[in-house]
């Protein structure tokens, strides 16, 4: 998209003001806004911001920073709250004052994955099935643990969140994102939307605005969207299911199918399914990375807890889902440990480089898992275990080479020093749990 594409589209819908979006490295969305008036300027030099905002957590000082507009991804959003006011987006790079990419910049990580895979001759290609939970809000906005419904797994709700759906499924339209399908999921409460199978940075930004977008609609009528890994005790999490393929960049046929194999796979993708369950405790924390996770990852709600992959095992860390024959075009890997509370620009980018390893070193892939290993102990024990806390995959993530280089030495030590500093505060933390067991008896 040009800039006069911009214009001529900011005339024709009268935007008033532009709405600048990056990430931080925890993964939650900022946002600079800009009168129309700026967007000029904007589009030909960037705009100032204080670059220790995509720290998150882990902020330590101020440091000037550009936000450098990516043209593509420019769009009207649907009409909000603000009646009359007409606003666009601009997902933006963060660039250093000297004009180079800011290393501590979470879209640049993956695009610079996405670049190696290229240079390669692959285009990686995914898409996400997104569970969320919608709760009650209270006046201020904030969530009542109360579920919005009482209905299970694909059972029809009512045309309140029905009508809800339909309405994200509509804005996301706006911004370019196509949906798959929707769906009420297994808990009271749960949802899932199913979005489009695109290429690396499109499919890393279409999770964020989905996020977005889901949160902003749920508070306009008195909900709350939560995408937390595991809110409720005994009722099953939310993950965030990771399809993902890699495509001839020249002639866009799919390099993981191979009609003669049992799993329909290539060799090329069972090199990099290998890499992928070779790398992956130590890229469990980026794809799980709050406290919360590990209380999604446990046995008995398909979730994985064993490095594993099979067809049928929906408890495998990546399962191969089954394809038609006359459909080739659709064979992928489905990595089952991410989780919505994600940075997705981080999570895809280790998932591309541990398999893009795999291919390199031509890794061979275990056998696959089709029983369900979790209860089946004598044959688990064959099996690498996931690590179990958070804890634990920080330490995994440190021995890991591949991923820490990934990350790259600054977005590696401000995501370590956050998530440990998280580790320690909930390790101390005294829980309601343990003052009602111990408290009477000790």
């Amino acid at each position: 998209m040009t800039n006069d594409d911009i214009h001529k589209l900011v005339q024709q819908h009268h935007v008033e003001f532009i709405s600048l979006q990056f990430t931080d490295i925890a993964g939650m969305l900022k946002n600079v806004t800009i009168p129309v008036s700026n967007l000029v300027d904007c589009l030909d030099h960037g705009v100032w911001f204080d670059g220790s905002a995509l720290e998150g957590p882990a902020r330590v000082a101020e440091t000037d920073m550009y936000l450098i507009p990516d043209r593509s991804t420019f769009a009207v959003a649907p009409p909000d709250g603000d009646a009359g006011i007409a606003t666009a987006r601009l997902i933006c790079d963060v660039h250093s004052p000297d004009g180079r990419p800011y290393a501590g910049d979470p879209r640049r990580v993956l695009r610079r994955a996405v670049e190696e895979a290229a240079s390669m001759g692959f285009v990686y290609r995914l898409s996400a099935e997104v569970e969320f939970f919608l709760f009650k809000a209270d006046g201020d906005g904030r969530p009542v643990l109360v579920p919005n419904d009482s209905v299970g797994y694909f059972d029809a709700t009512n045309d309140t969140y029905t009508q809800f759906r339909r309405q994200v499924v509509k804005a996301l339209q706006a911004y370019h994102i196509e949906v798959n399908a929707t769906h009420h999921e297994g808990a009271v409460g749960q949802h899932e939307i199913d979005l489009q199978l695109e290429s690396g940075l499109v499919a890393a930004d279409a999770v964020m605005t989905m996020r977005q977008v889901l949160r902003s609609r749920a508070l306009r009528q008195g909900m709350f969207a939560s995408f937390m890994p595991k809110p409720m005790t005994g009722l099953p999490g939310s993950g965030m299911h990771v399809h993902q393929s890699l495509v001839d960049s020249v002639t866009g046929a799919n390099l993981f199918a191979d009609a003669n194999d049992s799993y329909g796979l290539s060799q090329l993708a069972k090199h990099f399914i290998a890499g992928v369950l070779a790398h992956a405790p130590g890229m469990l924390a980026v794809l799980a990375p709050l406290v919360n996770s590990y209380k999604r990852l446990v046995p008995g709600f398909e979730a994985p807890v064993l490095v594993s992959w099979g067809r049928t095992n929906r408890g495998a860390f990546i399962r191969v889902p089954r394809v038609l024959s006359d459909r080739p075009q659709t064979t992928r890997i489905e990595v089952r440990s991410p989780d919505p509370s994600c940075n997705p620009y981080l999570a895809y980018a280790v998932m591309l480089k541990a398999g893009l390893d795999g291919i390199r070193r031509e890794l061979p892939l275990p056998t696959a898992a089709e029983e369900d290993l979790v209860t089946m102990n004598a044959r688990s024990r064959i099996h690498v275990p996931l690590p179990m806390t958070l804890g634990d995959a920080i330490q995994a993530l440190q021995r890991d080479e591949v991923v820490a280089d990934t990350l790259g030495p600054l977005i590696f030590e401000r995501f370590v020093e956050s998530r440990q500093k998280e580790w320690e505060e909930y390790r101390q933390h005294v829980s309601t749990w343990e003052l009602d067991r111990y408290l009477p008896i000790y």
